[in-house]
């Protein structure tokens, strides 16, 4: 049966991405920390009134941020999910999912640090 893509199959789509994204929020205390640099961020940028490619460099990174953390918590509940006993295998990859938050999160403070610290010492 091929059946197109509708309006309401859109809307179903947003609200299982929407659902996803609160339960990051909700169970995941690194998100929290996420949700807080992120909320910090913006008005600091608004304060040092930074121009568009500086806003956009900001956005980028914490994209990644957010992106790498929800990719994360996936591998983290899918590995969860395929079983309750310990497997080197699974412990390894929830690691190396969890090292791609880390080097994202120093990615985005590296970033942040090259577009404050010139309105900062200035």
């Amino acid at each position: 049966m091929n059946r197109t893509f509708g309006i309401n199959d859109c809307i179903r789509s947003f609200k299982y991405a929407f659902s996803g994204l609160f339960h990051l929020v909700r169970s995941q205390h690194n998100a929290w920390i996420h949700l807080a640099a992120t909320i910090l961020i913006v008005p600091i940028g608004l304060y040092f009134r930074l121009n568009s490619i500086e806003w956009c460099l900001l956005v980028l990174a914490m994209t990644l941020v957010w992106a790498t953390e929800a990719l994360n918590t996936a591998v983290e509940l899918l590995a969860d999910a395929a079983t309750s006993e310990f497997h080197p295998l699974i412990g390894r990859a929830k690691d190396v999912a969890a090292s791609a938050v880390l080097v994202a999160a120093i990615g985005a403070s590296i970033i942040g640090l090259i577009v404050f610290l010139p309105h900062i010492c200035s």
